[in-house]
């Protein structure tokens, strides 16, 4: 007996934590077709924590994203949060790595984790329906609308069988709450990036309402494409230029110091006094108009 072997072409790198901000369209300038996409906003997604074979017995990142008031964040979660050096966040979530996959406590992961034409998998929590009938809940096709049925159209129908075994099986498709659970949609295509805002439209539609968080991530059934940021993308900003913008600003200053300096003008008083004292250099406003009259 053959036993096959199939290889994982997938790169277990982290994935992201996302909101959705809502959709739109956008339009393919080949051809000039709309491309109905979803908006994902990347909002200071930082690594909080990592999981190590060693310690934990796995490899992982968990990444936290928003921004928590600290006056609704526990003692244990602030020290959490301070180890790590980083601001109370507001989700939390973890994504299975590869060993070599490591990102530095603290990173910030940007839009450019992914790249356009990246097939991806979203994860989130579907909108809540509340309690929903059969035919909405489970697409049954209901009763005849016409002959023989009175007033049960939408009804549910049978759901067991005779005497035996005189029950309903566990399991068994019927009205109940609807939404509001784990959904994951797989193999979404990113349509476009705004690095410049952190923005990631995916092409289609995913699941959650609106400011819903969306956990992103590589697709497991299609192979990664070249290009992808190894171990992640991380958001790189512009450094500060403090000290050049110090300098020139103590230069300016200087400057403007040297130029305000001005004779300063000598009072009666002095001139009095350096008289008698015996020096001859300063004299005083009287003589200086006598001078001009003669």
């Amino acid at each position: 007996m053959q036993i096959r072997t199939y290889e994982r072409k997938t790169i277990m790198r982290t994935g992201l934590i996302a909101q959705k901000a809502g959709m739109t369209r956008i339009f393919d300038m080949d051809n000039g077709k709309q491309i109905p996409v979803t908006v994902l906003k990347v909002e200071n997604c930082q690594v909080t924590a990592i999981r190590t074979q060693d310690r934990d017995g796995y490899s992982a990142l968990q990444l936290g994203v928003g921004k928590a008031k600290i006056n609704r964040t526990s003692k244990a979660q602030r020290g959490h949060f301070a180890a790590a050096k980083v601001e109370p966040k507001k989700k939390l979530a973890e994504f299975r790595i590869a060993p070599e996959n490591v990102v530095d406590l603290g990173a910030e992961i940007g839009a450019n984790h992914f790249i356009v034409g990246q097939f991806v998998d979203c994860q989130s929590t579907s909108k809540g329906k509340g309690f929903q009938g059969g035919i909405k809940r489970h697409n049954f096709g209901g009763m005849r609308a016409s002959h023989g049925v009175s007033v049960s159209h939408r009804a549910l129908g049978s759901t067991g069988q005779c005497q035996d075994p005189g029950k309903v099986f566990k399991g068994k498709k019927m009205a109940g709450h609807m939404g509001d659970e784990t959904v994951t949609i797989q193999n979404l295509k990113i349509a476009a990036i705004d690095e410049e805002d952190n923005l990631i439209l995916v092409h289609g539609a995913v699941p959650g309402g609106k400011n819903a968080w969306v956990l992103i991530s590589d697709a497991v059934k299609k192979p990664a494409p070249e290009g992808v940021p190894m171990p992640a993308g991380l958001r790189t900003q512009p450094a500060p230029a403090k000290e050049q913008d110090d300098v020139v600003a103590e230069e300016t200053v200087s400057a403007d110091d040297a130029t305000a300096i001005e004779p300063a003008e000598v009072t009666q008083s002095e001139a009095e006094a350096a008289v008698k004292e015996g020096s001859a250099d300063v004299a005083s406003p009287e003589d200086n108009k006598d001078e001009k009259k003669d």
